[in-house]
């Protein structure tokens, strides 16, 4: 498992890195202000419509399903593999095309209150990107096919040609457009770039694992014949997960629609700050970053382990792995989540602000970093939680806990728009967002522990407790080395770098050693397992 783990959160760490200078790029082509949003809406709606009919399947319907024929079936679930691809390629070529033919319905229902000519820039946009659906499922498909294999490493590393085209897309429409471009400037050729480039991407990306597949021997021949295949039993099971990514979509179309609304609204109130979905969404790429490298990494590994133990009712296993899994991933997450919440502006502004995204666009952008920041742990412990049920073969019970988790987002975050000023709105959404995490996982967590016997709650309350102590002398250390910066330099490059810099060193130099003060069985497990590999 770390071994996989490890090759894992390589590739995921390139990835991330790759899509971090990509979403860079894009910031310093785009901006954060009214094209930017036009180019990230249009861009989302492939992905949830993806997520919302083939997405939430994979992990929860798919990778269960494959792992039960291959143990099953005396031709190691060839067929099963080859019919199951066949209903994928027709399936997704249908919701392609008519995706695609109802683009300007698409962009109104994510984008009510966007201006006239933004509205016309963005369905523009979304008739290249929409086709990008298509590949985003065929990826999805042969990646849970390549994890039911143990090969766990494609599926990481082919997104980095992804992020590698689109990159190259941003800086040739910064070359050939330069900076402040609106939606009223903006050519339809340099628009055509974007979409075509960004499409690209994902064409090259699905190639790739494509290739990977073929190299394990498996070799598609197109079959139709699902009766008796047992694929229909099991997507009867997928009704609640339908239920499920509905109201994930909901939330994130609530999200949506009122950053939007909120950043049309900042500019016409005379608000020169990008405050929509464009400063959203890059928040939530810098917010990710942690928990796809660390936690990502050991929840795919352990997911088609679970699934085996789950068939097995060999409930202990399944609860060890839910434990050990949660506590490893904790011991890097706490003081990340903590210094990224304190250092989120800094970061930020050293980040984004170049080009078409000025100072103020990318100081919103880490107020917003600094809220999801402090949600990291509850987020990553809801998501190895759900893994989990899907494991058991269970998507009634997150579906129903979606609707509380859809009801707190929505919520707060209409309070957040109604009461906050329209260029601080998108900071409310962020918290709405991160809070119903809080609610999801103290309903789960009841749930499962009743379900399995117990979560070995009390040693992962003791180690979450231990954790959170060892880091608060890094926080007050911390805190003391971005004063000292703001005093003697204040809003500098000197302290954009200085500050994240310096206190994350001694940060985590006080946290290793007051971990170990406290005595944090999984910081002796990591270091035992650093040492022998130095060793070798």
């Amino acid at each position: 498992m770390m071994r996989s783990s490890l090759v894992m959160a390589a590739g995921t760490m390139v990835s991330r890195v790759t899509g971090f200078i990509k979403v860079i790029v894009l910031a310093a082509a785009l901006g954060t202000q009214l094209l930017g949003d036009a180019y990230n809406t249009a861009q989302t709606i492939p992905f949830i419509i993806n997520d919302l009919l083939i997405g939430g399947l994979m992990v929860s319907v798919i990778i269960p399903f494959l792992v039960k024929r291959r143990k099953q079936d005396s031709d190691g679930g060839v067929r099963t593999e080859n019919r199951l691809f066949t209903a994928a390629v027709v399936l997704l070529l249908g919701i392609t095309l008519a995706a695609i033919l109802a683009s300007q319905l698409l962009i109104t229902l994510y984008a009510s209150r966007f201006t006239e000519v933004q509205s016309e820039v963005s369905v523009y946009l979304a008739r290249f990107l929409l086709a990008q659906i298509f590949f985003i499922g065929l990826s999805g498909l042969i990646s849970a096919m390549l994890n039911t294999r143990d090969k766990f490493g494609a599926p990481v590393w082919a997104p980095v040609l992804n992020n590698l085209v689109i990159i190259a897309t941003g800086g040739l429409f910064l070359l050939v457009a330069g900076t402040g471009k609106t939606p009223e400037t903006v050519e339809p050729a340099e628009l055509t770039l974007l979409g075509l480039g960004t499409t690209l991407g994902m064409v090259l990306q699905a190639a790739v694992l494509t290739l990977s597949l073929w190299r394990t021997g498996f070799r598609w021949r197109p079959r139709l014949d699902l009766r008796g295949s047992g694929l229909g039993e099991a997507l009867r099971s997928a009704g609640w997960m339908l239920v499920y990514t509905m109201m994930t979509q909901l939330g994130l179309l609530i999200t949506t629609n009122l950053a939007n609304a909120a950043n049309v609204a900042s500019i016409e109130a005379g608000h020169n700050v990008g405050a929509g979905i464009t400063a959203y969404n890059y928040a939530y790429q810098l917010f990710q970053l942690p928990y796809a490298i660390i936690a990502v990494s050991l929840i795919t590994v352990l997911l088609p382990q679970m699934s085996g133990h789950a068939a097995d009712e060999r409930w202990e296993e399944v609860r060890a792995g839910f434990s050990r899994t949660l506590r490893v991933s904790a011991l890097i997450l706490v003081p990340v989540a903590l210094a990224m919440a304190l250092y989120a502006t800094q970061v930020s502004v050293l980040v984004f602000a170049r080009g078409s995204t000025s100072t103020a666009d990318a100081q919103n952008v880490g107020t917003v970093l600094a809220v999801m920041s402090l949600g990291l742990l509850p987020f990553t412990v809801f998501q190895l939680m759900l893994r989990v049920f899907f494991a058991m073969g269970d998507t009634r019970t997150p579906a129903l806990i979606s609707v509380a988790n859809v009801g707190v987002h929505g919520v707060l975050a209409c309070t957040a728009y109604v009461v906050l000023p329209p260029h601080q709105a998108v900071v409310g959404v962020a918290g709405g967002f991160m809070l119903s995490f809080v609610s999801g996982l103290t309903i789960a967590g009841v749930i499962l522990s009743k379900r399995l016997g117990g979560l070995d709650g009390r040693r992962v309350l003791g180690t979450l407790l231990r954790l959170h102590l060892a880091a608060a002398p890094s926080v007050a250390a911390g805190m003391g080395v971005l004063w000292f910066f703001e005093e003697r330099y204040g809003q500098s490059l000197v302290t954009n770098i200085g500050a994240p810099v310096a206190g994350c060193v001694i940060g985590a130099l006080l946290f290793l050693l007051f971990a170990r003060l406290l005595r944090i069985q999984e910081l002796h497990s990591a270091l035992d397992l650093v040492r022998s590999r130095l060793r070798r």
